[in-house]
């Protein structure tokens, strides 16, 4: 079968993830053809603290950067679509949402089933439905979601992932740990790509998220999808705030954006730790939600 691997990186993981995960796929025999998402206006890596947080309020509306047309013509014939991402601010990065605003894309994907792989801090349920939506929309089948986070405490991966997207440094530290999902990880990935190979042999794609679930596609953390829904809501509240001064890049939102830096690292390490104890505390009252919700975003 020939497969077509769209991915979107600026530090290369999003890549490393994607060819481990696809090379026991061209092992089996299958075609694997990779396309890169583009932006037209380049993202910086590493990013300044400007740059990072300018791109806050798009990214949580969902107002799209503008992609490079890609060839498609090719990959026509695809029987499978594995899409990887990273997550912006609890939603996809601009340019995946701009992927799916391009209307060959959205074409091409109607009627296509669908792989999705996130490579992410540790919060991504947020992100992942507004992907499966994208995909609906698009006409596509979402038959796979795979995540693969940073095992490391919640507050202790935040500095980590700092000093690599706006420093560059994804080594660990004398104090901090290495950023990023492990090179463990990611290089255990190809068990995904060995299910998804067994699974095309079967011709069993409408249940392979069962299957990938087998291999530990997804870790649903509950602690830490409540922290994420709350953060979402109140990210909306502040990307419309940011938004009344102007789009991206004006001038007159900067105060604004400066406002919400210092909001930020205030809520990670001092409301979210009460937040966590909020969810202990009423854990025993939330028990069946949360296991409704873990079998909705777990196997889709």
């Amino acid at each position: 079968m020939k497969i077509v691997a769209f991915y979107y990186t600026q530090t290369g993981q999003a890549l490393e993830i994607l060819h481990s995960v696809c090379r026991p796929l061209t092992e089996a025999g299958h075609e694997v053809v990779y396309k890169t998402i583009v932006p037209e206006t380049p993202f910086p890596f590493p990013w300044t603290y400007d740059s990072f947080f300018q791109a806050f309020p798009e990214s949580r509306q969902g107002i799209a950067c503008a992609v490079k047309r890609m060839e498609l013509d090719e990959v026509a014939d695809a029987g499978l679509v594995i899409i990887a991402y990273q997550t912006w601010f609890l939603s996809p990065s601009l340019p995946v949402q701009g992927f799916f605003r391009d209307e060959a894309v959205r074409t091409f994907l109607r009627g296509k089933y669908v792989v999705t792989i996130d490579g992410c801090r540790n919060m991504w349920v947020m992100s992942h439905i507004k992907i499966l939506e994208n995909i609906e929309q698009c006409g596509g089948v979402l038959t796979g979601n795979i995540v693969l986070q940073d095992r490391h405490p919640n507050l202790v991966s935040v500095i980590p992932i700092v000093r690599w997207l706006i420093g560059g440094k994804k080594e660990k530290s004398s104090i901090f740990p290495a950023a990023g999902v492990s090179q463990k990880d990611i290089d255990g990935a190809a068990v995904f790509g060995k299910q998804i190979a067994r699974t095309l042999a079967d011709d069993d794609l409408p249940n392979l998220q069962e299957k990938l679930m087998h291999n530990g596609a997804i870790k649903y953390k509950p602690d830490i999808v409540f922290i994420e829904k709350i953060g979402h809501r109140l990210f909306g509240v502040w990307s419309k705030f940011i938004l009344r001064k102007g789009g991206y890049g004006a001038p007159q939102r900067a105060f604004r954006l400066k406002l919400f830096k210092y909001y930020l690292f205030v809520v990670l390490y001092l409301i979210s730790p009460v937040g966590l104890l909020a969810f202990y505390l009423t854990y025993p009252f939330r028990y069946r939600a949360i296991g409704k919700d873990r079998l909705k975003q777990c196997f889709m």
